[in-house]
């Protein structure tokens, strides 16, 4: 899906129309404020962004979505002064387009965006698993008896601490929520406060550095979560 941001209704409905031609099913968001909710329930492909928006302009749209995605985003201006292009390349657009433009140019740099996109994604992947193969050498989990090694030491870990290793280690380098691990911690939907996972990591800290003092393996992300570095 192409998330298209964009306040002219005429020239958003035309982009939706030139997308939806050429196999992208699309959403349209004509204010500022409401595409980072938007992107987070719809996980969109890739963001059309305009620059000039009610609400939020793009560049304070761009950084909120960069604070929590790496989602391609092109960015869409009649403002081509150059302090603009660098300025939204430094907050993480991948791509401008300035207007005025032809829908036919639109839909070919969003092929070519997404080709590269699924390109890199695949190379990710790959380096996922090699990461993953390795960790198993030393960080050994077994589910049927919800007990784990770590460099050839016991950890003493509960059923809740086990979980989040599990859910950690499954991704090494991926940057989970605190929302996210939690919805994997409990399994009987109890409300409990994000901080709650805080406290679990610390604990699980403490049992894995017992076991390998020199190495930091869960990293906090200052503002997301956390990782397993690996």
């Amino acid at each position: 899906m192409v998330l298209i941001v964009e306040d002219e209704p005429k020239l958003a409905a035309l982009l939706a129309d030139y997308l939806k031609a050429a196999g992208y099913r699309t959403d349209i968001c004509a204010d500022g404020r409401e595409v980072a909710a938007r992107a987070r329930l719809l996980n969109p492909a890739l963001v059309l962004l305009d620059l000039m928006l009610p609400g939020k302009d793009g560049l304070e749209v761009c950084r909120e979505l960069r604070s929590f995605s790496d989602l391609p985003i092109v960015m869409v201006t009649a403002r081509v002064e150059e302090i603009d292009r660098l300025l939204g390349l430094e907050l993480g657009a991948d791509d401008y387009i300035c207007k005025p433009f032809s829908p036919r140019e639109v839909v070919a740099r969003v092929r070519a965006i997404l080709r590269r996109s699924r390109s890199d994604a695949d190379s990710g992947a790959g380096e996922t698993r090699a990461a993953s193969n390795e960790l198993a050498q030393v960080l050994r989990i077994d589910e049927a008896r919800y007990t784990a090694e770590f460099r050839g030491q016991s950890l003493q870990l509960t059923p809740v601490e086990f979980r989040l290793l599990k859910t950690l280690a499954d991704a090494p380098g991926r940057v989970f929520s605190r929302d996210q691990l939690l919805d994997k911690l409990y399994t009987d939907h109890r409300i409990v406060t994000d901080r709650t996972v805080d406290s679990h990591i610390k604990n699980l800290r403490r049992k894995l550095d017992a076991a390998s003092p020199e190495q930091e393996l869960i990293r906090s992300i200052y503002g997301v979560g956390y990782k397993l570095d690996w």
